[in-house]
């Protein structure tokens, strides 16, 4: 099999601004950066694809509340679930046609993955991902009581229901994902994170809570024996006193090192904190070298002339 490389899409990348967010919109993107994939997929490496879902699970959760004096509202793994399978077949649709006008022969498939956290994890006492619609004062004291949700104030524009954000332990479909990678498939995988799951009695059973996208990446991809992981972001590159008159580019840098500044307080939590959390996991998991860059640079990066590279 070809050296691996597990390439995570931001689902925010996918949206480009509150007036183009439309399913074609969405598509017209993916198709954007499915071309710096397929030249990822032609220096010969092996990909899968992992995306996130942030902006598209709102959608649906938006849609599920104004809709909810007529339909059943949609539960929180299943709107992930349903996120899954969309962006899935955007980028399927978007790669199969980029590769059919390069030559390049291989499938693309999705896989609906869920993802097992551990019901012990701190983040299910302390919920701290605001999710889906606002809603007035009134409406959230009802939630609270009668589901139990979580509210808080967001920003004076109403209130959120916040939903906690565990790490991920276990990829139940990396079976399959290892299966379609030797067959010759790009594997799209993980997608938002993988359907957060936990077992009870030896059953799988789907919970509420978003586990991070590139930490999810992460996993997989030293789970698979992956070489590279590229972190698809805004930037094109992870700074240091980013936005300030001394802001500094990385563009090598050592695990050490970036530890180090991860300590100064460089790479805030709501930004670029967890990117960095999942390039040293994956790094310590024998992972070879992981570049943070945006969509418009992956083809660049890929060949060391762009984005940060870390290195252990």
């Amino acid at each position: 099999m070809n050296p691996v490389t597990v390439i995570a899409v931001g689902g925010n990348s996918l949206i480009r601004s509150k007036d183009r967010s439309s399913f074609a919109d969405q598509l017209a993107t993916t198709a954007d950066t499915c071309r710096s994939i397929a030249d990822v997929v032609e220096t010969g490496h092996d990909v899968v694809v992992t995306h996130g879902n942030g902006p598209q699970v709102g959608f649906i959760l938006i849609r599920s509340h104004l809709a909810r004096n007529r339909l059943p509202e949609v539960p929180f793994d299943a709107c992930n679930a349903q996120t899954q399978a969309e962006i899935g077949y955007m980028i399927q649709q978007s790669l199969g046609n980029e590769f059919k006008r390069r030559g390049i022969r291989k499938p693309v498939v999705t896989i609906v993955t869920q993802v097992v956290v551990d019901a012990a994890d701190p983040a299910f006492s302390s919920p701290s991902k605001p999710v889906g619609p606002f809603y007035t004062k009134g409406e959230a004291a009802k939630l609270e009581k009668d589901l139990g949700w979580a509210m808080r104030e967001d920003a004076g524009r109403g209130f959120r229901r916040l939903v906690p954000s565990p790490r991920p332990v276990e990829v139940i479909e990396k079976p399959e994902v290892e299966c379609l990678l030797r067959s010759g498939a790009v594997v799209v995988a993980c997608g938002g994170g993988g359907i957060p799951v936990i077992r009870q009695n030896g059953a799988l059973s789907g919970v509420a809570a978003v586990i991070d996208k590139d930490l999810a990446s992460s996993l997989l991809a030293g789970e698979i024996g992956a070489e590279r992981l590229v972190i698809s972001t805004a930037v094109p590159q992870v700074y240091v006193n980013y936005g300030r008159t001394n802001q500094q580019a990385l563009e090598s840098v050592s695990t050490r090192d970036l530890k180090e500044h991860l300590a100064a307080g460089q790479f805030p939590s709501g930004s670029m904190g967890p990117k960095i959390e999942a390039a040293l996991d994956f790094l310590q998991r024998g992972g070879r070298e992981v570049v943070i860059t945006d969509p418009d640079h992956l083809a660049a990066a890929m060949a060391g002339k762009a984005g940060t590279h870390i290195t252990a």
